[in-house]
């Protein structure tokens, strides 16, 4: 019975993980440039059961599953477009360079401004950056040349929060050009997401039902027991 509760109980802190992730989705579904998340799971081990009475083996059972990490699906998503002469959309593979306070990050979307001294930052202010490395400035008509920008293919890209990413610069295959006036889309199907957080709500009450299902035994049991009398 005990073992049974642990199992449950897994379960459903497992899927508690994978909750706050989709609703982390679903939240950013109109996001530009936002790369949905996937949270992987895995089991632990088996424990091989046996006869109390006479050692025989009965068969494995499994001590539920845990969250084993959150991965990001980096694939490209459709581009749109808005018409604003400072939105940018990477056709392809690869990430805009911005200069942070912790060093250069790197992102997808491309909805950018004109700070005041002229140079062109992402939503938070951080200045984005060209071939050159140095920050682009914003021409007086307004607009940036699309070549201008940066584009860096990353090596096993983590998120770092605010639409940023910190990878390794460099990996296989040409980073994809620039396109002025459009802005990529969210990676985020909400269609799909709200399926999946269905099937993760309904997992969650099953381990509910099952530890419910388990105190109550366990109370029967332990009244009966109580209230048994010797022969």
């Amino acid at each position: 019975m005990d073992r049974g509760l642990y199992v449950a109980a897994a379960g459903m802190r497992a899927e508690q993980v994978r909750q706050d992730q989709l609703a982390s989705d679903l939240a950013n579904a109109a996001t530009p440039g936002y790369k949905r998340d996937r949270t992987i799971q895995s089991s632990f081990g088996d424990v091989l059961l046996s006869n109390t009475r006479t050692g025989a083996a009965v068969g494995r059972v499994g001590l539920g599953p845990y969250a084993v990490e959150t991965a990001t699906d980096i694939r490209p998503s459709a581009a749109r477009e808005t018409g604003e002469p400072l939105d940018f959309a990477v056709e392809g593979d690869g990430f805009f360079s911005v200069r942070t306070d912790d060093g250069v990050r790197y992102a997808r979307a491309g909805r950018f401004t004109a700070a005041p001294d002229g140079t062109l930052t992402d939503p938070s202010g951080n200045a984005v950056l060209g071939r050159d490395g140095a920050p682009v400035r914003v021409g007086a008509d307004g607009t940036v040349p699309a070549d201008r920008l940066a584009v860096t293919l990353l090596t096993d890209p983590v998120k770092r929060g605010d639409g940023l990413f910190e990878g390794t610069p460099g990996g296989p295959g040409t980073a994809g050009p620039v396109r002025a006036g459009f802005l990529e889309s969210s990676g985020v199907d909400p269609t799909r997401a709200m399926v999946d957080m269905i099937a993760s709500l309904r997992a969650f009450e099953a381990g509910q039902k099952s530890i419910t299902t388990i105190d109550e035994t366990l109370g029967r049991a332990a009244s009966q027991v109580g209230s048994a009398t010797g022969s």
